[in-house]
Formats: structure tokens, C-alpha cells, sequence
């Protein structure tokens, strides 16, 4: 990759902006409940689940375009959702990330969702709900005019098949031969075991199994398998196929050679919804012009990123960004850094496997209860970045006589503690487009707030991250530290 590495940064840096890439195939809603398990119901031999979080994710094909959104490409989404109430929670995830549905039919289905009970960190239960028809004849023939429409507004098209009834051989043949007709790549992320169901396709991107299922081959005899994955390029008139091998990296096949890019070891929390970020990765790069063996490259250490977050989260442009680039190190002097440059930060710093963690404050006059929240925070990650409220900001909120320590000068005293890692500025009333950017693995606040009450809560959990409430100490506050010198003040005249 080195070689065409200056290619690969011009494209994240703004190449991925110019593109445009079409996801056709099943939409689904995320949906995770976390709780703590603390005792066997007394009904049956079940575990109690004491509610404490719930975070909705896009899934499926819509996931996949959060990804070519995650990147910077403009993502344009194609299938079925139901008139419901899960697609109003999926369009609001979809509309914040900047994916476009203009190619989304509104089904009399209902929108496919599965719920996920997480007891700690192990899955308990997946409810899904999903009907067993298939779409209507005519919202099929809706479905494939809107995506024949759009084919040659874009520079890439995805088949997200996740055998859920969307990507029918109509829909395929229709958005491929739509494709090749202008010169437009496609790649299948495929569920059938037949793969003429793609073909035409510029490249099928199945994982072992999927390839196994569909040669015949035993996914453990990795040799035979690959060597029957060669023959289906020809079988199907692809023009190569990528093979996802977990661990062991991805294959790119060929009728007469091979290449391979090895997996980057690295911790593995969770698989899911890496092999989207494999396809949208590889779509993305190749649309933008780069070799298919750099693309495949890019595409693994996007992988290898996704699956050290929990749950189905989608590649951020700037986490490859820092994979890709030496870190700049950390001075004592240089704590106190801009939007821009916080957000470089703590990329290089997840790309490293650091721990993440936010807090935010006016922190106008540093007391002992400061320092307790930031000591707690520590104990829960290993990089902790400080929201600072800007002048303005605290002045709206605490009134006109405050603050009474300037926001350079408050900066520089948290930058001086050991225990803060950076300090940024933000002028808004409340962190949240801070949160938003910046994407902690954990939101901690001091205080008498509740998870649900704190800013940000819905967008850290989303994510994967956690929130924690920390106490606060009795008795201190800025206000009261005020209040008494104001007295003393008073008692002094």
C-alpha cells in the first residue's frame, strides 16, 4: 500500500467527497438493549435483565451506506421499509449521516428490525421482526425503475443481499446490466448460494462459508476452496471475486492468480457488520481510482478497525486517516487543541487501541470536586479529552458576571493536570456537536443526572460507547465558592 499511499490520503482527505455510490438491497433497523443480569427469574430458568440502555443502529444495506457516508462518498440508498415506526427511527440515522433514500420504496411490509438483549457484554436473545412474504409484484417493478434511474448518476453500485427478499434476479439483472451498459462497477455482498445471480457483477464478495456453500467446498480446505472460487470468475463473468477470511485476511481471485492482503492483528470485540465495511471500502476505492490490490489493502484495515467497536458501527474517514499516518506525539504544551485537531488526536489515539473518554464543564474555579470527576474519569479509559465551555458559552449559562476565569487562561490550568489528556473549546450552549465528532467510548458527567439526561447519551451509545455517572463532591461547587466570597465581601464592609 505504501507505494500509493500520498493516492489513498488525497482520497480521504476529499476525493471520497466526489463520489457517489448506489447501496441497493435490504434495509434493516439495529436495535440494542443493554442491561446488567443479576439473578435467575423465579418464573422460569431465564436471566433478568434490568434495563439500562437502548440505541438503534442502521442495518443491513443501510449499513453499508453509513459506511460510504463514514468515508465521505455521498451514499445514495436503494429497497424496502415499511410505513412504521422503525422507519422513522432508521430515516433519522440515515438523514444524519448525509445518506440519501431517494431509491427507498415504502413497502406494505413492515421495516425489517432485529432487537439485540445484551446482558453485559453477551447477547441473551434476537427478536426479529420481518414478514415472510416477498414484496409485492409492483413495488418490485417500483423498486426497479428507481434504481435503473439512478445507475448512471453514480460511480459505483453495491448489492447488499442479505436474503431478506429485496434483491430478487429481477433487481439484480436490472441494476447490473443498468451498470455495465455505462461502464459502472458493481460488487455483491451475496446470501444465495447461486451465484449467477450476479452475474455481470465487476466482483461477488462472499466470506468462507458463503463461498463454501457455493462451490461445495468445505471452508477448512482453504487451498480446494479458493482454487473452486477461481472458476466461478469465468463461470459468472465477473471480473475478479474477494473472498473475506476472517483472521486470516482477504483473497482476491482471479481465473489465473491470486493476491492476498493479511489481516493487522488487532482486538476483536465484534464481527458484525464488518463485511460491509469491506465492500464499501472496496466500492469507494476502486470507483475512486485506486489499484485493486491497494483497494483490497484499504479495505482490510478498514475491517480490522470496525471489529474493535461492539455492535454494527460504521468506518469513520478519519480512523483510517490515523492508521494510515505516524502519530505527532503529545508535548505537555500541546493539550489545548482546536475542533480540527482534536479530532486528528483522538483518531490516531483509537487507531492505537486507546480508550476514549469525554467529559465537559465551565470548570470556572478549580475546586476539589474537579479534580475528583477528572480522577474518576480516568478509571474508565485510557485518553481523557476535557470539553471546555468557551467564554460565551459559560456566560449564557451561569449569567453576565461570569466567567471569572478567561477561557485561556481555564485551559491552560486543565491542560497543566495530569490527568487530562487534551482541552478543546467549544462555543455552543451544551457538547453535543463535539460528542458527535469526536465519538468517545465513554461519556462520563458528575452529578445528579441520569443516563437519559445527559448530552449526548443517544449518539455514545450508538456507537458502542457507554455513559457513566460519577458523584459529585458535597459541598463544592464554583457557584458556592461565589457565593461565599461575595459574603466575605459583603461581611467586610
Amino acid at each position: 500500500m505504501l507505494p500509493e499511499l500520498h493516492s489513498i490520503l488525497n482520497l480521504l482527505e476529499g476525493g471520497f467527497s466526489k463520489l457517489k455510490v448506489l447501496v441497493v438491497g435490504d434495509i434493516m433497523l439495529d436495535r440494542y438493549i443493554h442491561g446488567e443480569v443479576e439473578r435467575i427469574s423465579p418464573e422460569a430458568p431465564v436471566p433478568v435483565i434490568r434495563h439500562a440502555q437502548r440505541y438503534e443502529r442502521a442495518g443491513g444495506a443501510a449499513n453499508v451506506a453509513m459506511n460510504l457516508a463514514g468515508l465521505g462518498c455521498q451514499a445514495i440508498l436503494a429497497g424496502f421499509w415499511g410505513d412504521d415506526t422503525e422507519k422513522t427511527e432508521l430515516d433519522v440515522i440515515l438523514q444524519r449521516a448525509g445518506v440519501d433514500t431517494v431509491g427507498v420504496v415504502t413497502s406494505s411490509l413492515p421495516t425489517i428490525s432485529k432487537t439485540r438483549i445484551v446482558g453485559r457484554m453477551q447477547q441473551l436473545l434476537r427478536l426479529d421482526i420481518e414478514s415472510r412474504e416477498l414484496p409485492p409484484s409492483g413495488e418490485m417493478t417500483r423498486l426497479i425503475e428507481r434504481v435503473t434511474g439512478l445507475v448512471d448518476k453514480v460511480h459505483a453500485v453495491i448489492l447488499s443481499d442479505y436474503a431478506k427478499g429485496a434483491l430478487s434476479r429481477a433487481v439484480c439483472g436490472a441494476a447490473i446490466r443498468a451498470a455495465r451498459a455505462k461502464g459502472i462497477p458493481v460488487f455483491a455482498d451475496p446470501k444465495s448460494p447461486d451465484f449467477s445471480k450476479y452475474s455481470g457483477a465487476t466482483s461477488v464478495c462472499p466470506n468462507l462459508g458463503e463461498l463454501s456453500l457455493a462451490t461445495g467446498v468445505p471452508a477448512h480446505q482453504s487451498e480446494a476452496l479458493l482454487d473452486a472460487g477461481q472458476r466461478q470468475v469465468a463461470e459468472h463473468d465477473l471480473s475478479f471475486l474477494t473472498v473475506t477470511m476472517s483472521e486470516k485476511g482477504i483473497s482476491v481471485l482471479w481465473p489465473d492468480r491470486r493476491f492476498h492482503s493479511p489481516a493487522r492483528a488487532r482486538e476483536v470485540f465484534d464481527v458484525s457488520g464488518a463485511g460491509d465495511t469491506v465492500i464499501a471500502t472496496l466500492a469507494a476505492s476502486l470507483a475512486g481510482g485506486l489499484q485493486i490490490e491497494t483497494a483490497v489493502d484499504l479495505a482490510n484495515l478498514a475491517a480490522g478497525i470496525v471489529v474493535g467497536k461492539m455492535g454494527t458501527v460504521p468506518i469513520a474517514q478519519h480512523e483510517l486517516i490515523a492508521a494510515l499516518t505516524p502519530s505527532s506525539g503529545v508535548t505537555s504544551g500541546e493539550k489545548i487543541l482546536d475542533r480540527d485537531r482534536i479530532a486528528k488526536r483522538v483518531a490516531e489515539w483509537r487507531a492505537s487501541g486507546e480508550t476514549i473518554v469525554f467529559t465537559n464543564g465551565c470548570f470556572d474555579l478549580l475546586h476539589v470536586g474537579h479534580i475528583t470527576l477528572l480522577e474518576d474519569c480516568r478509571r474508565f479509559g485510557t485518553k481523557l479529552v476535557l470539553g471546555l465551555n468557551a467564554d460565551a458559552s459559560v456566560c449564557r449559562l451561569k449569567g453576565p458576571a461570569r466567567p471569572i476565569v478567561g477561557e485561556r487562561e481555564r485551559a491552560r490550568v486543565m491542560a497543566s493536570l495530569a490527568s487530562v489528556d487534551a482541552v478543546v473549546l467549544f462555543e455552543e450552549d451544551t457538547p453535543l456537536e463535539l460528542i458527535r465528532e469526536l465519538r468517545p467510548n465513554v461519556l462520563v458527567k458528575g452529578g445528579d443526572y441520569t443516563i437519559e439526561t445527559v448530552v449526548g447519551h443517544e449518539d455514545v451509545l450508538a456507537a458502542g460507547g457507554r455513559v457513566e455517572i460519577v458523584p459529585t463532591v458535597e459541598g463544592f461547587s464554583t457557584t458556592n465558592i461565589v457565593k461565599k466570597l461575595t459574603a466575605t465581601q459583603e461581611n467586610a464592609k
